[in-house]
């Protein structure tokens, strides 16, 4: 990994987060941990960075991966996706840029302190927060491209819980004593 292909994101959602434990993809069967990033077009500071890693990597890949130059057309996978064209229709993804990405070891998960989060309640999808990234190219059973590593995640704030669950937080009100009245 070079410094021209590493980011550090600016504020992104998380979904998808499998950070806790592996799992296998229906592309790839050797489980990772995974995340995908879903991060606002307004962050113009992270794509661009995001841009520049993956001119880094497709320098890097095309003598080490694609054979002394860099594919073109269709077949070439670029990490970074429009949320309003592949997600349309889905809020979560409105206004927004994301990419997936993984690793074969678990990414440290710190809060805004700096604190590890060992809590799996704690980091869930649909929490904000910082991601570290490296962005290295790919030359597998004929698919080329860009793919995004993932390093570690720091979680900064609450959000509403994507995949339709709700936090008991949010369903319940505190109780002082049950009244069998009311039931």
């Amino acid at each position: 990994m070079s410094a021209a292909t590493k980011v550090i994101t600016g504020l992104v959602r998380f979904s998808y987060a499998y950070v806790f434990e592996p799992r296998a993809s229906e592309e790839n069967s050797t489980p990772k941990y995974s995340v995908s990033l879903i991060i606002p077009k307004s962050d113009v500071k992270t794509i661009n960075a995001i841009r520049a890693a993956v001119a880094a990597a497709t320098e890097e890949g095309k003598h080490s991966k694609f054979g002394g130059k860099v594919p073109a057309g269709p077949t070439f996978k670029l990490p970074l996706r429009d949320g309003d064209v592949e997600r349309e229709g889905d809020p979560a993804y409105a206004n927004s840029y994301f990419l997936n990405c993984s690793s074969k070891n678990q990414p440290q998960l710190v809060d805004k302190n700096l604190k590890p989060i060992m809590d799996r309640n704690e980091f869930y999808s649909g929490c904000y927060g910082r991601a570290s990234l490296n962005f290295y190219p790919f030359n597998t059973n004929g698919n080329k491209g860009i793919a995004a590593g993932l390093n570690n995640l720091q979680k900064m704030k609450d959000g509403d819980p994507l995949g339709g669950f709700s936090r008991a937080e949010d369903d319940f009100e505190v109780m002082a004593e049950m009244d069998e009245d009311m039931y």
